[in-house]
C-alpha cells in the first residue's frame, strides 16, 4: 500500500462523512510511506532509481532511463525503487528476477511513484523481490504482479 492509496481511502471516508482523527491519519501515513523516498521524489525525469536500502536510503545503485539486461554489480541488492519515468508510452518499469528480462517479474506503475520496502513483494514466480532484481525494462503493460 502506498501513500496514494491511503490518501484515496481517507478521501473516500471523508466523502462518506466518516471522521478520522488526525493522530490515526498521521500514524497510517507514516506507516506506509517512506519519508526519505518522499523527500527524493521530484519532477519526472525519465529515470528509474534503485537503492540498496529501504526507504530510498543507502547507495543509489541504478539511475537509468532505458532497459538494462543486467544490473551487473547491483544484481540482487535493491531494497527500494522509484519510477520517475514519463507518463504515457512505456511508463511502467518491469523488474525481473533474472538477467535479460527472464524469470518472474513485477511492475512499478508511474502512479505508485516508489516502492520503499521490497520485502513484502513477490515476483510472478513467487520469489521475494527484495535483493533479487537482476534486470528491468520499460513497458506499457503485461504485468502479472505489482510492487506495493
Amino acid at each position: 500500500m502506498r501513500k496514494f492509496t491511503v490518501t484515496a481511502a481517507l478521501l473516500g471516508l471523508t466523502a462518506l462523512g466518516v471522521v478520522v482523527p488526525a493522530t490515526t491519519s498521521q500514524a497510517a501515513d507514516s506507516a506506509v510511506a517512506g519519508p526519505v523516498c518522499d523527500s527524493k521524489w521530484g519532477a519526472r525525469n525519465g529515470n528509474m532509481y534503485a537503492w540498496d536500502a529501504q526507504d530510498c536510503q543507502g547507495n543509489a545503485m541504478i539511475v537509468n532511463a532505458g532497459t538494462l539486461d543486467s544490473w551487473g554489480g547491483a544484481n540482487d541488492r535493491a531494497s527500494s525503487v522509484m519510477n520517475r519515468g514519463y507518463t504515457g508510452n512505456l511508463s511502467i518499469v518491469k523488474f525481473y528476477f533474472l538477467e535479460n528480462q527472464q524469470g518472474g517479474h513485477t511492475c512499478l506503475y508511474p502512479g505508485e511513484l516508489y516502492a520503499d520496502n521490497l520485502t513484502d513483494n513477490r515476483f510472478t514466480n513467487n520469489v521475494i523481490v527484495d535483493n533479487n532484481i537482476r534486470s528491468h525494462e520499460w513497458v506499457n503493460g503485461g504485468c502479472g504482479a505489482t510492487l506495493t
